[in-house]
This record gives C-alpha cells, structure tokens and sequence, in this order.
C-alpha cells in the first residue's frame, strides 16, 4: 500500500511528490506535502447538538430514517449502545433494535 495520499480536490490515488509538494496527474492539483501530515490527524466526529462522539457512547436518532432498499424506518428516539466511529460518510456504526446500521453523526444526539 502506497504512502501517497489521494488527491484531496478529486480523490484519485494517481499522484506522486514533486520537491515539497505531491501533484495529482489526473487533475493537476498540487498540495504541500505538510499538508498530507495534517491531514492525517483523527477526524472529531460530533452530533446533531455539536457534542463529540467517541466509541462506547449511547446516541438517540433525532428524526425518522426509512432504511434504503427495505420497509424499514428507524424511529425517532430509538437508542443505540456502544456505537462504534468509523471512516467514510456514514461515521457511526450502531446495533439498534431493527438490526446493525451505519449512520450519520447528523441524525443522532448524544445521552
């Protein structure tokens, strides 16, 4: 696996250092190298009230979510126990009563 972080403005992995910066061939984007090191930082994840999230926490859903692909709709105040954080846009991983899902912070609160 490659040390060259993907291009932050199109995301594709084709990039290489050039001197203090690392260069995008699909784009054409240069970003500084000292940027990559920042970049590389833990993300916060936080809630819908702006409370960070860790693992472990206990979160409530603040609005109905119909679960794509299904019947399914997730009500508003089910509790989720032990979430998990994980990278992508879904940042929560969460076993709530309907089964496991992935969720965004946005629609939780944290208890």
């Amino acid at each position: 696996m490659s040390t060259i972080p993907a291009c932050p403005q199109c995301a594709m992995e084709n990039t290489y250092p050039d001197g203090e910066n690392f260069v995008c061939a699909d784009c054409g984007h240069e970003w500084p190298m000292s940027a990559a090191v920042d970049d590389a930082q833990e993300t916060v994840v936080k809630d819908a009230n702006g409370n960070v999230l860790n693992d472990g926490d206990s979160v409530v859903l603040i609005k109905d979510l119909k679960v794509k692909g299904t019947s399914i709709t997730l009500k508003q105040g089910s509790k989720a126990k032990s979430i998990r954080l994980v990278d992508g846009d879904h940042e929560v991983d969460c076993r709530l009563d309907a089964g496991n899902f992935m969720l965004k912070a946005c629609y939780l609160k944290k208890v």
